[in-house]
């Protein structure tokens, strides 16, 4: 799912809203990848795997994409309800589509692409359908400026043309397990969005490029050097609660998400510098709190065979907090010794944290000897 640095199908709506995000984004680190991106990335090549080579999902178990793997759960509540959509979509089979495929504006606006995740064509309807696999943020397809993005790009990809010659309307759909959100749309809307885009790419150039907050902010990497962002939080921390009027109230209300995801990826951001090295002054980073686990499964297994201890197990073998307390129900001693301590990972902490900083040598070795 690749896309352009300028602008994509993703932060189509957020560079139309805020010229000036592109270059605030441009000063930011790479954002690390987490497990619901790598999830839905695994999704999008399953599917596309599917419809492509005409495979059955049960096929596609055991796939993966980094730490993420394809389960018979995933299959049972993401694919196979978003092939239920496809066949809403398109009953008698007779839509012929294309899948990942990337799309460009060529000289109308260089090195802009996206990748969409199927186009289609049955009789006088041009398709555009993106997959979204994510259970947080319910996504529309009215007006979405993802998909006008996708149809305006394909229009003037070699590649995706066919999809639109001779069509009389353009499909824009959104299938987001178990719901399927449509809209009809022409290609004039299209036309007026693609000079939107144009303008909005120009803008982004500029010394002074406009800069407005508001919901599309929701996913922006620069929220935390964003002056609008850090003016908006200053203001709130000025602000006496107790003489609010009720209409100022309501309006930062409305605020309040945009503000909260800003602290949210300021956190993310610090985390991501002391992890890779450099100092956060007043913070460190700590790790979480550990959690027991047995050594060896079998182990364990064994002892509570011997024991006789018939309380030990459920689907496997208890917990170690579980079985402790089986044990000392039965009166006998938690064998310690075939249990330790991890820590699921590290956490951003004041320095004032009275648990020690974790150390980074590992990660700053790789660092290092990749640069020799």
């Amino acid at each position: 799912m690749n896309h352009s640095n300028i602008v994509g199908g993703s932060t189509a709506k957020r560079v139309i809203n805020c010229p000036a995000s592109v270059n605030l984004c441009a000063k930011m680190p790479p954002k690390p990848s987490n497990e619901h991106a790598d999830r839905g990335t695994l999704l999008h090549n399953v599917i596309a795997e599917l419809l492509e080579f005409d495979k059955k999902p049960e096929q596609c178990i055991g796939a993966t994409y980094k730490d993420q793997v394809l389960t018979q759960e995933l299959i049972d509540e993401k694919i196979i309800p978003a092939l239920a959509a496809l066949d809403e979509i398109d009953p008698e089979k007779r839509m012929e589509y294309m899948v990942e495929t990337r799309v460009e504006f060529g000289d109308f606006l260089p090195d802009v692409f996206g990748s969409t995740d199927l186009l289609g064509r049955r009789d006088n309807r041009a398709f555009v359908i993106d997959w979204k696999f994510g259970d947080g943020v319910v996504v529309d397809a009215v007006e979405n400026p993802q998909l006008l993005f996708y149809a305006a790009a394909a229009m003037r990809t070699e590649a995706a043309k066919w999809v639109f010659e001779g069509a009389d309307e353009i499909e824009c759909i959104i299938v987001q397990p178990p719901m399927i959100k449509r809209w009809v749309t022409t290609f004039e809307r299209v036309k007026e969005f693609e000079q939107e885009l144009l303008y909005a790419v120009r803008l982004s150039s500029w010394p002074n490029a406009p800069m407005q907050w508001g919901d599309h902010c929701r996913w922006c990497a620069a929220k935390p050097i964003c002056p609008q962002m850090t003016g908006a939080v200053e203001r709130a921390l000025k602000v006496q609660l107790v003489n609010l009027p009720a209409d100022q109230i309501s309006q930062q209300l409305q605020q309040a998400a945009a503000i909260e995801s800003y602290l949210s990826d300021l956190r993310e951001l610090a985390f991501n510098m002391l992890e890779n090295g450099q100092p956060v002054p007043g913070y460190k980073l700590v790790a979480k709190q550990a959690r027991r686990q047995w050594v060896k499964e079998e182990a364990i297994e064994a002892y509570v065979d011997a024991k006789g201890i018939e309380d030990a197990y459920e689907t496997k073998i208890k917990s170690p907090a579980q079985l402790e307390k089986v044990l000392k129900k039965a009166k006998l001693d938690f064998p310690a010794d075939l249990v330790v301590a991890v820590s699921s990972g590290s956490t951003l902490a004041p320095e004032s944290d009275p648990r020690p900083a974790v150390l980074q040598i590992g990660r700053q070795l790789t660092a290092a000897l990749t640069k020799l």
